[in-house]
């Protein structure tokens, strides 16, 4: 069982969690659970998203899981010192980080991504180098894995992301 965290904000992008869908799947041609996701916040409690509806979540930092989601919004914020903690934790506990779309600065933030290879939106790539220096940012890949750390450029590309792992995970059959 490969147990999966997402960290969501307040206005939190649905798009950016299209891959919980793609994980759903997985499972129901897997024919047994794969995948557990479980929705992560600061606090816990319910999270509302930018389209309006709230979502329950539980707090982040109690538990470790296997692949480590850390989800985008409309607008960059600071890392909290909570979440830099969470995220440095991760690395030596979880499998794999995933960064979609702005969701890199959160990692950088935490010191993850240098001398990585990246990809962010590309509203988002040239702030995204002058900031962090020490990461290499390539705009024109829909995803970059570099070692454990999974970025990827935008809100839809969060899907091509997430059937890179399944393939990983179950092989190319169920991942198509």
């Amino acid at each position: 069982m490969q147990e999966i965290g997402f960290v969501v904000f307040p206005e939190f992008q649905v798009m950016g969690f299209t891959a919980i869908t793609a994980f759903e799947v997985a499972n129901l041609i897997a024919g047994d659970p794969f995948y557990e996701v479980t929705l992560l916040s600061e606090h816990g409690g319910p999270v509302r998203s930018s389209a309006g509806f709230n979502v329950e979540t539980e707090a982040f930092g109690a538990r470790s899981f296997d692949t480590l989601f850390i989800g985008a919004g409309h607008e960059l914020h600071p890392a909290s010192p909570k979440l830099t903690g969470f995220i440095r934790r991760a690395m030596t506990e979880s499998q794999r980080i995933a960064a979609p779309c702005i969701g890199a600065f959160s990692l950088a933030e935490a010191g993850l991504l240098d001398g990585r290879r990246v990809s962010t939106h590309w509203q988002f790539a040239a702030e995204l180098q002058a900031r962090f220096p020490k990461l290499k940012v390539d705009q024109d890949r829909i995803y970059i894995v570099d070692g454990p750390i999974w970025t990827s450029a935008g809100m839809t590309a969060t899907i091509d992301l997430a059937l890179a792992m399944i393939e990983h995970d179950l092989g190319v059959e169920v991942a198509r």
